[in-house]
C-alpha cells in the first residue's frame, strides 16, 4: 500500500496563521496558531504543527511526505502599511525625477482616501512617498515611443548616480524607471549591471521587468513598491524555506499572488508586488472552487479575520479584477483580484471618538500580541473579539481548540471602564451596540461593491470565512437579504484552502498598438513568442503538456481614450477572422457593462494596446468526498444553553449551544443558537435555521 502524501497550505494573517493539509486519501486536517511578528515563519511552523497534532504523526513525518507547500502571507502588505521597508532609491530619466512625487496630479491628493477623507479637498495631500526626495537621481538617456534609442545611456553618469544612492544615501534597494523602457529595456538593464557590480547585495527592481506597460507614474510606482518591500519579503521567504527544510521538507514552495495564482518562491521573491493582498485573493479562489461544487455562480465572498474585513464578488462564475490596484494610496500595475476592505476584524480596537463621543470599530488592530484583552497577553484596549465574548458568542474554554483560556472578567472590566461607563450604559448594552456598528459597517461596504455597481445582493449567496465572520454573517447577511449564507467547513482557514485549489500561474504581456482592423495573423504573431516562453517555463517547473493551459486577453480602447478594458479572448486560438471579430464584440459588451448601456461607440475607432497571456500549470485538485445526509435531528450535538445576543429580541436570551464536531450531514437546528467549531464560531439568529450539508459546510437559511 502506497504511503500517504500531503499538500500543505499556510496563510499568514495579522492575528492568526492558518494551515490546511490535504492528504492523498482525501482527508482534510486544519490547524491554526497565533502569528508571530516579526518572525512570521515561526507562526507558520506552529500552525502546521497544530494541524499535524490531530493526525497522529510528527511534524517531520508530515513534511517529509509533503509533495507541495503553498503559502500566502501579509509580509508585503505589512511592510508597506507600517512603512517598515528597505531604504530605497530611484533612478529615473534625467528631467523626470519628480514623476513619483507628482503622482497623477490632483488625483494623487485624494486617491485611496475614504469619502470622509475627501470631503474637504483643501485638507488633502499626497501620500508620503516611499522614496525620500533626496534619494532620487536622474541619468541622461532617452528611448522614444518606438523603442529607438534617441540618446545613449550616460554610463559614467549612471555609475555616479548608483554610487551616490548606495554610498551617500545608503539605500538598501534601488528602483530603476526610464521612459519607454517597456519597449526597449537595454538602458535599465545596463544600470542593473552597474548596481550589481558596485553593490551585489543591493536589491534591484527594473520597471521593464515588473511593469512593462505604458503609464509613467504607475510603472515607476510599481517599481518603487517592489524595491521597497522586496528585500524584506526576500529575507522572509528564505527564512521560511530554511525553517521548513530543518523539519524535513524537500519539495518546492509556491507563493500565492494577488491575481489568484501561485509562483515558485524564487520568482515570487523578485516580484513581491504580486504578493499584495494574496491572502484575500486565495479566499476568493477558494470560494469559487466551493461555489462550483455547490452550483453557485453568484457569490459574495466575505472574509473577516483578526485585522480587517475583506469582500470580493464572483458574478456568473467569473472573478472580478481590480481596475486600478492601490496599496496604502500608492497605485501599482499588476493584475489583482478585486477585494475591498475596511479595518474591522476580531482584533479591531474599539474607542470613543474624541469629538463625537461615539464608539468606533478599528481601523487600528491589537493584532496577535498583545491582542484582545481576553487573550490575557497584556492587551488593555477593548476589541471586537472582547465584544463577541461579552455577548455570549465565544466560549472562554474552546478558543483555538481549548489551547487558550479566554479571560471574560478582564474583558468585561476593561470594556466597562473604557466604553460602557463613559457612554452611561451597561456592559451588555454597549457590547450589543458595538456589534451592530460592526455589522452596519460591513453591510455598507458590501453594498458599495454590489448595489453601487448595479448588482442585487438578493441574487447572491454569501460565503462567510475567516475566524470572526461566522459571528456576524447571520446579522449582515439578513440585512442584505442574500439568498443564503454558507459557512464552509474550512471557514476559518479558507484562504489557506484557496491555496490548495489554485494553479501555478505566470503572466506575460507585451505592449504595441494595433487597430481593430488588423489581421488575425498580426495578432497571432504577437502572442506566439509569449506562448513559447510560457510553455518552456511551465515545462521547466515539471508540468507536462496536458497540465498546461494558456489563455489570451487583449486591452482595447476607443481611439483617443486613455483607459483600456481588458477583454478575454473567448474564441479558439490562434485567432481567425471570426474569433477576432468576437473579441471586438466582447470588448464593446464589457465597455457598456462598465460605463453604461449605449456608451460604446464603434465609429470612434477601436485600438488594441496590450496583449496578455496567462499560463497555468494545473495542480491536482483535492478530492473532497461528499457524505450521505442523514436525519435532521441535531440533538446529539447540543452541549447546553447560555445567554447570547439575539437581534430579534435586542438583548441576550437563552440559546442552544452546539458542538460542530458532533453534527452530522443532514442535521438541522433553529436559532437563536451558537455552533462552536474547533477553529471558529457560528451565530444563528432567531428565525434562521442552520443545516450541515454533505461537505460539512453549515448553510444558513434566513427565512426560518
Amino acid at each position: 500500500m502506497s504511503e500517504t502524501t500531503y499538500l500543505v497550505a499556510t496563510d499568514v494573517g495579522g492575528t492568526c496563521t492558518d494551515t490546511i493539509i490535504v492528504a492523498s486519501n482525501g482527508d482534510i486536517h486544519i490547524g491554526k496558531a497565533l502569528s508571530t511578528p516579526p518572525d512570521f515563519e515561526t507562526g507558520v511552523v506552529n500552525s502546521i504543527r497544530s494541524a499535524v497534532e490531530m493526525m497522529g504523526i510528527t511534524l517531520e513525518q508530515a513534511l517529509e511526505n509533503t509533495t507541495l507547500f503553498m503559502h500566502g502571507s501579509t509580509v508585503a502588505d505589512n511592510t508597506l502599511l507600517t512603512r517598515a521597508g528597505a531604504r530605497t532609491g530611484l533612478i529615473a530619466t534625467e528631467g523626470f525625477e519628480d514623476t513619483l512625487l507628482v503622482t497623477r496630479g490632483a488625483y494623487g491628493r485624494w486617491s485611496g482616501l475614504t469619502e470622509d477623507g475627501i470631503k474637504n479637498p483643501v485638507m488633502t495631500s499626497r501620500a508620503e512617498p516611499l522614496v525620500a526626495t533626496d534619494a532620487i537621481a536622474g541619468v541622461r538617456e532617452r528611448v522614444d515611443c518606438d523603442g529607438d534609442v534617441v540618446e545613449a545611456l550616460d554610463l559614467a553618469g549612471a555609475e555616479k548616480a548608483v554610487r551616490f544612492l548606495i554610498e551617500e544615501r545608503q539605500v538598501e534597494a534601488v528602483a530603476v524607471s526610464f521612459l519607454w523602457s517597456f519597449f526597449n529595456a537595454a538602458h535599465e538593464r545596463a544600470v542593473r549591471d552597474i548596481i550589481k557590480r558596485v553593490s551585489p547585495q543591493t536589491y534591484v527592481t527594473l520597471s521593464s521587468d515588473i511593469a512593462p506597460v505604458p503609464g509613467e507614474y504607475e510603472r515607476t510606482s510599481t517599481a518603487v513598491i517592489n524595491a521597497y518591500a522586496g528585500a524584506i519579503a526576500h529575507d522572509y521567504l528564505n527564512a521560511l524555506e530554511g525553517l521548513l527544510r530543518t523539519h524535513g521538507y524537500r519539495g518546492q514552495t509556491m507563493v500565492m499572488q494577488g491575481y489568484g495564482g501561485l509562483l515558485p518562491v524564487k520568482e515570487a521573491a523578485d516580484r513581491v508586488v504580486g504578493m499584495i493582498e494574496c491572502g484575500p485573493a486565495a479566499g476568493v479562489i477558494g470560494a469559487k472552487f466551493l461555489g462550483d461544487m455547490m452550483g453557485d455562480a453568484d457569490i459574495i465572498a466575505a472574509d473577516m479575520g483578526g485585522t480587517t474585513f475583506k469582500v470580493g464578488v464572483i458574478q456568473n462564475g467569473e472573478i472580478e479584477f481590480a481596475r486600478e490596484p492601490l496599496v496604502d494610496r500608492f497605485h501599482y500595475v499588476a493584475p489583482k483580484i478585486d477585494v475591498v476592505s475596511i479595518g474591522a476584524g476580531g482584533g479591531s480596537i474599539i474607542q470613543l471618538d474624541p469629538k463625537t463621543h461615539l464608539p468606533t470599530v478599528g481601523p487600528r488592530s491589537a493584532g496577535s500580541r498583545p491582542g484582545p484583552v481576553c487573550y490575557g497577553l497584556g492587551g488593555e484596549e477593548p476589541t471586537l473579539t472582547d465584544v463577541m465574548l461579552l455577548i455570549g458568542y465565544m466560549d472562554p474554554g474552546s478558543f483555538l481548540r481549548g489551547s487558550m483560556e479566554l479571560d471574560r472578567e478582564n474583558a468585561r472590566r476593561v470594556f466597562d471602564e473604557k466604553i460602557a461607563r463613559p457612554l452611561g450604559v451597561t456592559v451588555e448594552e454597549a457590547a450589543i451596540g458595538i456589534y451592530r456598528v460592526a455589522a452596519a459597517q460591513i453591510t455598507d461596504l458590501i453594498r458599495k461593491i454590489t448595489v453601487e455597481r448595479g448588482l442585487d445582493p438578493r441574487e447572491f449567496v454569501l460565503h462567510s470565512f475567516g475566524g470572526s465572520c461566522g459571528m456576524l454573517a447571520s446579522a449582515f447577511g439578513a440585512e442584505l437579504q442574500v439568498r443564503r449564507i454558507v459557512i464552509p467547513y474550512t471557514a476559518s482557514v479558507n484562504c489557506a484552502f484557496g491555496l490548495v485549489t489554485a494553479d501555478v500561474r505566470h503572466e506575460y504581456s507585451t505592449t504595441t498598438t494595433l487597430p481593430a482592423e488588423a489581421t488575425p495573423d498580426e495578432v497571432n504573431a504577437i502572442f506566439a513568442p509569449l506562448a513559447e516562453q510560457a510553455r518552456a517555463q511551465l515545462l521547466s517547473e515539471g508540468f507536462p503538456k496536458d497540465r498546461v493551459s494558456l489563455t489570451w486577453s487583449v486591452d482595447l480602447r476607443y481611439r483617443r481614450q486613455v483607459h483600456e478594458v481588458t477583454t478575454p479572448v473567448a474564441a479558439a486560438t490562434p485567432l481567425d477572422r471570426a474569433g477576432l471579430d468576437r473579441l471586438i464584440e466582447d470588448f464593446e459588451a464589457l465597455y457598456e457593462r462598465k460605463f453604461g448601456k449605449g456608451s460604446a461607440y464603434r465609429e470612434a475607432g477601436i485600438e488594441m494596446t496590450m496583449f496578455r497571456l496567462t499560463a497555468s500549470g494545473m495542480i491536482e485538485r483535492p478530492n473532497l468526498p461528499k457524505q450521505a445526509e442523514g436525519g435532521p435531528d441535531a440533538g446529539a450535538a447540543r452541549t447546553g444553553r447560555r445567554p447570547v445576543f439575539s437581534e430579534k429580541h435586542g438583548a441576550l436570551v437563552e440559546a442552544d449551544i452546539y458542538d460542530f464536531t458532533r453534527l452530522e450531514p443532514g442535521n438541522r437546528l433553529a436559532g437563536p443558537a451558537v455552533i462552536h467549531t474547533p477553529i471558529t464560531t457560528i451565530a444563528v439568529q432567531a428565525d434562521q435555521t442552520a443545516r450541515m450539508d454533505g461537505y460539512r459546510n453549515i448553510i444558513l437559511d434566513l427565512e426560518g
